[in-house]
């Protein structure tokens, strides 16, 4: 999934990903937003055949954005990995 930076505050991040649909990017944005140091996030999907998907997550300040993200994409990889068929 690559993914470019569109903002990176102390506690906020705004992403460009690339190729990603609603299904994974609705996953992770419930899964922040369930997380107690998110105080906002959301995505924005754009035009379907025209814009890739921008991801936006305002922290309280108590995590950085970046490390909340990579730990919950962390937890779902997880999750998919130990599911047996």
């Amino acid at each position: 999934m690559p993914v470019k930076v569109l903002q990176r505050d102390s506690n906020e991040l705004k992403l460009r990903i690339i190729g990603e649909s609603h299904t994974s990017l609705q996953l992770i944005r419930s899964r922040l937003d369930a997380h107690d140091s998110v105080e906002y996030v959301n995505y924005f999907p754009g035009h379907l055949d025209l814009d890739d998907p921008e991801f936006y997550i305002r922290t309280t300040g108590k995590k950085k954005p970046e490390k909340l993200l990579q730990e919950i994409i962390s937890q779902i990889t997880t999750e998919f990995e130990s599911a047996s068929l």
